[in-house]
This record gives C-alpha cells, sequence and structure tokens, in this order.
C-alpha cells in the first residue's frame, strides 16, 4: 500500500516563507511521476509543482520564481519551500505521486486513477 505523510505547513504574514514535506512509503519515487496540488474549489485541486522523472521540475506563472520544489529519491521525500507569500497562497496543498509518466494538472483532490495522496496539509497567509 502507498502512503505520503505530509508535514509542516501552517500560518504566516505574506511576504513570508513556509516549507511543506511529504514522506513516502509503498512507492519507489525514482520509477514516479510526482506532483504538489492545491485546492482552489470545494474539491478540486491544480498542479503547482510537476516534478517528472527524467528530473525535470516545472511550475505554473502563478507561483513560479516564488516556489521551489525538490525530492530525495534515495529517501523517498519531497519537499516544497515557498517563499513570497500572499494571500492568494492560502489552500489546502497535497503531494501526490503516481507510476509512470504522467500526472494530470487539473484533478478532484485524492482522486485520480493510479495517483497516492497525501493527507493535505493547511498553509494560510495572512494580510
Amino acid at each position: 500500500e502507498v502512503q505520503l505523510v505530509e508535514s509542516g505547513g501552517g500560518s504566516v504574514q505574506a511576504g513570508g516563507s513556509l516549507t511543506v514535506s511529504c514522506t513516502a512509503t509503498g512507492i519507489t519515487f525514482s520509477s514516479a511521476t510526482l506532483a504538489w496540488y492545491r485546492q482552489y474549489s470545494t474539491n478540486e485541486c491544480k498542479m503547482i509543482a510537476l516534478l517528472e522523472r527524467d528530473g525535470r521540475i516545472s511550475y505554473p506563472d502563478s507561483v513560479k520564481g516564488r516556489f521551489t520544489a525538490s525530492q530525495d529519491n534515495a529517501k523517498n521525500t519531497m519537499s516544497l519551500q515557498m517563499s513570497g507569500l500572499i494571500p492568494e497562497d492560502t489552500a489546502v496543498y497535497y503531494c501526490a505521486a503516481k507510476p509512470g509518466l504522467q500526472i494530470p494538472p487539473f484533478v478532484y483532490c485524492g482522486q485520480g486513477f493510479e495517483i497516492s495522496w497525501g493527507q493535505g496539509t493547511q498553509v494560510t497567509v495572512s494580510s
């Protein structure tokens, strides 16, 4: 069974920084595509960082230059460092992993074919 456990997050004032981390068991990160999502409606998630198997990492414009995702395949961990936070970044953040090469940019949180999810971590940014 695949399990992803998140830690970190919390509350910060605008302009501050937070990190969310994710540790996985039951899946080998080097053979999976990884992603960070955040919830933008009642139950819908949008990808904010894509970590591909070949090492490429990409971000949407909304977080590019402010967020940095990373992974450690030896430890099966991934992290999302967030800086320059703004109130619009307030959301529940999820780590996700899927065997193979593709993971969708928009998906219902906690769902999706063969996608394993973390439990979600609240990030709150106050103005």
